[in-house]
């Protein structure tokens, strides 16, 4: 039988309260951790900050002081598990390491969401975001041989590919045209709602982690991959968060975001190969019910509505981290020279699209210049093909201009 979150009282928000005994998470193995544990850990550190900074956003709005208070109890204990799941990190992991997941995570979660999206328009907005993401993973991997002296299998596996994807230069465009058509709030499958805020809260964390990182780095080049891939991942946020619908309000807002969290947590905690971490996801999750039937109870008061008419009656099959080699491939072959023209999609370039590239990539883009110098030090550039060559060779990495 399907799980309704609605039906089932977490852990009451007064029991909730964790001390630093209990916070303090040993990390998971950097060698050992299946690559998929990694990519459940980061993935739900970007659906937690998502939620602390849509709770702080909404309380810089709310006149309503009870209200204020009660999202600043659910807030702190929001934050609390952001600092649990994120420090399952490893430590002894380097910046490019937790970034070669972080891509992984881009690739694979995004892939996922594709294949089950049942709105065409939504579904293309996943499936153009992620040939760029593939791309990010190639230039990344690229410069962890460079400046790590090791390969990029030691961090994905042979789950995830790595090849170019749509080719870095071609990545920018004008602002104006990254801003989609939302979905209707009235009609939209709740589903779609889930993966568009799932998608927007997971991009919005790679785009917080590159633009706080990149300037750690000695290395120049380092330094300033990290710099484009960012501006490119702020692109990829106001794609995404132009799918959800602007017309909802700041309760049924609330609402989702708390149902999403359960789906996530239920999702992972079936999922889970780590029992340990499992057992984090499961006592996260009766956490949310509570912060769920909390924010349901604000939305009947304040918004008169009942959440059973904007959420699904049961949640959804679970969200699962698996390969999305077939998917990626047909995307490679088909769309890779897809950009934007207002809210639609082209394969022509048009004037404000090659405007933007003579500005822009005036001097040659870092993720070009990654891939040529890794080419004069070892001779050619870094891939893992597990399924034959790439589909599309003949638009190998172009060069810019």
């Amino acid at each position: 039988m399907a799980f309704n979150p609605l039906e089932h009282r977490g852990i009451p928000l007064d029991d909730q309260l964790r001390d630093w005994a209990e916070l303090d998470v040993a990390p998971v193995d950097p060698d050992d951790a299946d690559p998929y544990t990694k990519c459940r850990i980061i993935t739900m550190n970007g659906i937690e900050v998502e939620a602390i900074m849509f709770s702080h956003h909404m309380a810089r709005v709310c006149p309503d002081l009870a209200v204020k208070q009660q999202l600043a109890r659910v807030r702190y204990i929001e934050a609390q598990q952001q600092k649990v799941v994120n420090w399952l990190l490893p430590g002894q992991a380097s910046v490019l390491e937790t970034t070669l997941s972080y891509e992984q995570v881009a690739v694979d979660l995004t892939g996922w969401v594709a294949r089950q999206e049942p709105d065409p328009y939504l579904k293309q907005a996943y499936e153009f975001g992620l040939l760029e993401d593939f791309d990010h993973l190639y230039r990344y991997a690229n410069l962890y041989e460079m400046i790590e002296h090791r390969k990029a299998e030691k961090i994905v596996d042979q789950l995830t590919e790595v090849m170019p994807g749509r080719p870095g230069h071609l990545q920018h465009r004008d602002p104006m045209d990254n801003v989609r058509e939302p979905y209707d709030r009235t009609a939209a499958a709740p589903l779609s709602k889930l993966h568009a805020l799932t998608i927007m809260s997971a991009e919005q964390q790679t785009m917080n982690f590159y633009m706080n990182v990149g300037p750690m780095y000695m290395e120049p080049i380092a330094r300033r991959l990290y710099q484009e891939i960012g501006l490119v991942e702020e692109e990829h946020v106001t794609h995404y968060e132009s799918l959800v619908d602007p017309g909802e309000t700041w309760w049924e807002r609330l609402v989702n975001h708390e149902y999403n969290e359960c789906y996530l947590y239920y999702s992972f905690m079936q999922t889970e190969t780590d029992p340990r971490i499992k057992g984090i996801w499961e006592l996260h999750l009766n956490m949310e019910l509570e912060h769920l039937r909390l924010a349901c109870d604000l939305m009947r008061r304040h918004d008169g509505r009942d959440p059973e008419s904007v959420l699904a009656p049961a949640l959804p099959e679970p969200v699962t981290f698996e390969p999305n080699k077939r998917l990626v491939r047909d995307l490679l072959a088909t769309q890779i020279d897809y950009t934007t023209l207002g809210t639609g999609y082209v394969q022509d370039m048009h004037e404000r699209f090659e405007r933007m590239q003579q500005r822009i990539n005036a001097a040659r883009p870092p993720q070009e210049l990654v891939i040529d110098e890794h080419r004069d030090k070892f001779g050619d550039e870094y891939r893992l093909a597990t399924d034959g060559p790439h589909p599309v060779e003949s638009l190998r990495d172009k060069p810019a201009g």
